[in-house]
């Protein structure tokens, strides 16, 4: 981890680390006209989640929405973001929870750190008008961590 990435997408003050896991998936791109041009736009996640262990325990997908096998659910949007310091990785983010359900471990996460990103950019060609409405599906590797509020665990 380089020190200026992690600090562009720190989680703030007065939060805790809930759950942190690996994610090993694709990020799906597709070609469409913009601006004139043809060009890679980013539609969706797709990945499997993964604890310590190695043993899958959730999925990560459009929303960005995140899901484990304990029925709690956490969708996400960005608030921060960095380059990756690794070369031709996606970058790496901090998101709000904007809706969080279920009882499980999700349920009172307030935010979401993408981070350790492999992978994962948009194809740097091959997006023209004889491949209009074509998807890539970019192999991708990350790294998520589920933080929350202070006040929210206190009571767990």
């Amino acid at each position: 981890m380089t020190a200026s990435a992690d600090a562009a997408v720190a989680a703030p003050a007065g939060t805790v680390l809930v759950l942190e896991v690996d994610a090993d998936g694709v990020q799906i791109y597709a070609c469409e006209a913009k601006d004139g041009a043809f060009a890679w736009v980013f539609k969706a996640p797709e990945a499997a989640l993964f604890d310590a262990t190695g043993r899958e325990i959730g999925t990560h997908f459009a929303g960005p929405t995140w899901k484990l096998g304990d029925g709690s659910a956490v969708q996400g949007e960005i608030v921060a973001r960095a380059d990756a310091p690794q070369h031709g990785a996606i970058p790496w983010l901090l998101l709000r929870a904007k809706n969080a359900s279920g009882s499980g471990t999700l349920g009172d996460i307030a935010f979401i750190r993408r981070i350790a990103t492999q992978g994962g950019v948009a194809p740097a060609a091959g997006c023209d008008a004889a491949h209009a409405g074509t998807t890539a599906r970019m192999r991708y590797s990350a790294r998520y961590q589920f933080i929350a509020a202070l006040t929210a665990r206190a009571g767990a």
